[in-house]
């Protein structure tokens, strides 16, 4: 028996019930716009039409798993060019660490789809059950027709749009109209009704039910960014240089007669009321805040209503409380080596990146040596090598390719079963959107003085588009 247990107490907390106050200014003006650009972007983009030519599907963003592709607007990504995918991580993981130098939890108080989606819920629960004064008396009181009623269509709007998300979600790996159309009809394939009601009951369970035990309990993120922040790093913060004493308002105006010290905060708990996860901020640095802002807004209405300046809670850092506590100068330092660093390392990825699409081919060669014999010595001397040659054309046509071979001189190239221009090039046609592998024999003329492995450069030459690529292999002799 440990000591909790022997002197009576609970060996965890209960988690109680957040009921968040609705609430006004820049920072919630921020997080609706950010809230609906994206949940727009989100529900209506599989919609959005790109011309890709004929015989190509024309959804702008699609993730072609039949076909093994992955479409976003003009770029086609190929299973092979899954390094653009390890790219966007990359980019992502140092993007959230230039957020988290510059400003903290940026990403979770604005961006993240719980935050995003938590937000919608609680703004469809305030439209059925009232702010936070009539849900509190709500759950406290019997249950009537009434609340019965207001619960049953909060739940089904929340259903309703956790439906609609998972909805949109497998929207993204099919033709969006037709696999609407599909739905509606019941004629859809089984994957996609699975994937909907998978994904419908998360949204409904984090978002409707679990909100900020998600934030407080599930989510890694808060116990990572405590480890990658630092000094300089704005988070949202009760200037209790400001705020201390605690005392009402007619008290305060009291002492401040008297010349006697008196804070600005008036204990209203208002910035407790309005954060979605139920904590209190004047008790310092929290890994339960989510630093949305909203208890900002909260406490510059009331020191409006209390004449007294605003950003009594602020974005700030505990170095600058502590500097104005001592009489010293504030500091902000937004650039600096980490920033720089991060920001550094975004334009490299991402240059690298650009460059690559930039440069990509849209054809590939790859070559392999026979294993078994590695060569063969013809009757009159000369010495013949077999590879097995294949061609990636990523192109929606039939594309001609030429094949030369160079590296050994009177070297010359033959394809199995294929055609020659009049210049002796074997004349490979791949079809659209496929690769063809063709077996290819190299000869070196006799008398011609080789190595026992000599490196030759094959090419395969585009005849109407003109685009060249090249494989080097080796060409092994006695």
């Amino acid at each position: 028996m440990d000591a909790a247990e022997a002197d009576g107490l609970p060996l965890f907390a209960a988690s109680k019930k957040v009921y968040p106050q609705s609430v006004s200014g820049p920072f919630r003006r921020a997080k609706w716009a950010i809230l609906i650009l994206c949940l727009g972007i989100y529900y209506l983009l599989p919609f959005l039409r790109w011309d890709r030519g004929p015989n190509l599907p024309n959804q702008a963003v699609l993730a072609d798993i039949a076909n093994n592709r992955f479409y976003f607007f003009f770029i086609e990504i190929w299973p092979q060019e899954v390094y653009y995918f390890t790219g966007l991580l990359i980019l992502a993981a140092f993007v959230l660490f230039l957020m988290n130098a510059i400003a903290g939890r940026l990403w979770c108080g604005y961006l993240c789809p719980q935050t995003v989606w938590t937000d919608l819920f609680l703004a469809v629960e305030r439209a059925f059950e009232g702010d936070r004064r009539e849900r509190m008396k709500r759950d406290e009181a019997p249950w009537t027709t009434g609340t019965l009623l207001r619960k049953t269509g909060k739940h089904t709007v929340w259903l309703i749009i956790a439906w609609w998300t998972g909805g949109a979600w497998v929207l993204y790996f099919a033709d969006a109209p037709t696999l609407v159309h599909q739905l509606a009809t019941f004629t859809a394939p089984l994957s996609a009704y699975v994937w909907i009601a998978i994904l419908t009951f998360t949204t409904y369970a984090l978002a409707g039910v679990m909100r900020e035990q998600v934030c407080k309990f599930m989510c890694p993120w808060p116990r990572i960014q405590a480890a990658l922040t630092d000094d300089d790093a704005l988070n949202v913060t009760y200037r209790y240089d400001r705020g201390e004493p605690r005392v009402s308002v007619k008290q305060a105006q009291r002492l401040r007669d008297q010349g006697a010290p008196a804070g600005d905060c008036i204990d209203c708990h208002q910035c407790v009321a309005v954060c979605p996860t139920g904590i209190d901020i004047r008790d310092g640095a929290q890994l339960d805040c989510i630093q949305c802002g909203l208890c900002i807004d909260a406490c510059d209405n009331v020191m409006a209503k209390i004449g007294r300046p605003d950003r009594l809670i602020g974005y700030d850092t505990e170095d600058n409380v502590q500097r104005r506590l001592a009489g010293e100068k504030t500091v902000y330092r937004p650039i600096r080596a980490r920033t720089l660093i991060y920001a550094a390392l975004i334009m490299l990825v991402g240059g690298a990146m650009l460059y690559q699409l930039a440069t990509r081919r849209t054809a590939e060669i790859s070559v392999l040596h026979d294993r078994a014999p590695l060569f063969v010595k013809l009757s009159d001397g000369a010495i013949r090598n077999a590879y097995a040659l294949r061609l990636l054309n990523k192109r929606p046509e039939a594309r001609p390719f030429a094949l030369t071979v160079a590296g050994i001189p009177g070297i010359r190239i033959e394809a199995v079963g294929a055609p020659a221009t009049a210049d002796l090039r074997p004349i490979v046609t791949v079809e659209a959107d496929t690769s063809r592998e063709v077996r290819v024999l190299v000869t070196v003329p006799p008398d011609t003085h080789l190595d026992a492995s000599q490196s030759i450069t094959f090419t395969a030459s585009d005849l109407f588009a003109g685009e060249i690529v090249r494989a080097q292999d080796h060409f092994i002799a006695p």
